[in-house]
């Protein structure tokens, strides 16, 4: 009988996947919470003291900026975190 035109090879089996559980670093989420934390004190601060605070006064609607800021940064880190 003819051999077959038909190429033998191995089946192909792929590789296998290594997983590793990726892991926050520790200080992550105390950092995240404690930006909330400040970012909404000290809008609430601004808000209750107003412009006759020692630190508010000189910064006038800036504190808003700052507020908003650190709010921001916490949601930034939060996207950071497994």
């Amino acid at each position: 009988m003819p051999n077959s035109k038909v190429r033998k090879k191995a089946v192909y089996t792929p590789p296998q996947k290594i997983t590793s559980v990726k892991v926050s670093p520790r200080w992550l989420a105390p950092v995240m919470v404690a930006s909330w934390i400040l970012g909404i004190g000290w809008i609430a601060a601004y808000y209750i003291i107003g412009r006759t605070g020692p630190v508010f006064e000189p910064l006038g609607n800036w504190n808003l900026a700052i507020g908003f800021s650190l709010i921001i940064f916490g949601v930034i880190l939060s996207t950071k975190w497994r």
